[in-house]
């Protein structure tokens, strides 16, 4: 489990990162921060689209930011919105989430309400990577 100091800083980071989101379609701006096993960490914010399926989280993209710099190992995950209660990643997130084995999700609100989960509750039945080049469609 993540010390207090470290998910204090990355509520900030994810916080200050959400002046960037682009969310015109939902109204809700969400922040995300990854910490990566070396103390790096990663910010993303959702990128809305008038196509759905093309909005991304802001997990997916602070995960992606984290990767595209070559990290692969991770210690914990936050992520913040302003809805009254703290935010929770979709399934698909989580499933990102397994296969780079993020162990802890942390989910905040803007007034100071944290929820931590381990992400084996939080998605029980995840594939794994493994799993994942052995089933490809």
């Amino acid at each position: 489990m993540l010390n207090e100091e470290i998910v204090d800083a990355m509520v900030r980071s994810a916080m200050q990162a959400m002046d960037n989101a682009y969310a015109p379609y939902s109204g809700h701006t969400v922040g995300a921060c990854v910490l990566a096993a070396d103390g790096t960490l990663y910010t993303g914010v959702n990128i809305e689209n008038a196509i759905g399926r093309l909005s991304v989280a802001a997990a997916e993209v602070a995960m992606y930011r984290a990767i595209a710099d070559g990290k692969r190992e991770f210690d914990g995950v936050l992520v913040i919105s302003d809805f009254e209660r703290p935010f929770v990643p979709n399934g698909a997130v989580l499933q990102l989430l397994a296969e780079f084995d993020v162990p802890e999700v942390i989910m905040a609100n803007m007034t100071g309400k944290i929820e931590r989960a381990e992400l084996k509750t939080m998605l029980p039945y995840a594939r794994e990577p493994i799993e994942n080049a052995a089933h490809r469609d």
